[in-house]
């Protein structure tokens, strides 16, 4: 099987040697991703917002592979402060409500920089 390598110009991709996603037949991995944190549409203490914006991304990532958000099988959510479930739950929902992947929740000490309260990654499989 064809493996297809897709990448978002992130200077993270060369410095650590990997991509947003990647697509071997009809299995679709996407790496962690975190929010991009302006400071004004999606804040440092914002959970929503930055639930939101990772989603959003994930959405044009998948469209770029022909699929959508409704191949997703399952989301791997993880954030520095369990106390933001509700936030990052409403989120989840306007993308999934319907769709339903498994997912998990988990808290964790840190991520990569201190503004960001939520990563995601994220599976899908095409449906032949």
């Amino acid at each position: 099987m064809k493996r297809e390598n897709i990448l978002t110009g992130s200077p993270w991709e060369d410095k650590m040697g990997y991509c947003r996603a990647v697509r071997i037949g009809n299995i679709i991995e996407v790496s962690g991703t975190v929010a991009i944190v302006d400071g004004e549409k999606v804040k440092a203490d914002d959970a929503y917002a930055q639930t939101y914006n990772i989603l959003e991304r994930i959405e044009k990532v998948l469209e770029d592979l022909n699929v959508g958000m409704k191949d997703v099988i399952r989301t791997r959510i993880f954030t520095t402060n369990i106390a933001t479930f509700e936030d990052v739950a409403r989120a989840h929902a306007v993308f999934f409500k319907e769709v339903k992947p498994t997912t998990g929740f988990y808290e964790i000490s840190k991520l990569v920089a201190p503004e960001y309260l939520v990563e995601i990654e994220f599976t899908a499989v095409v449906q032949e």
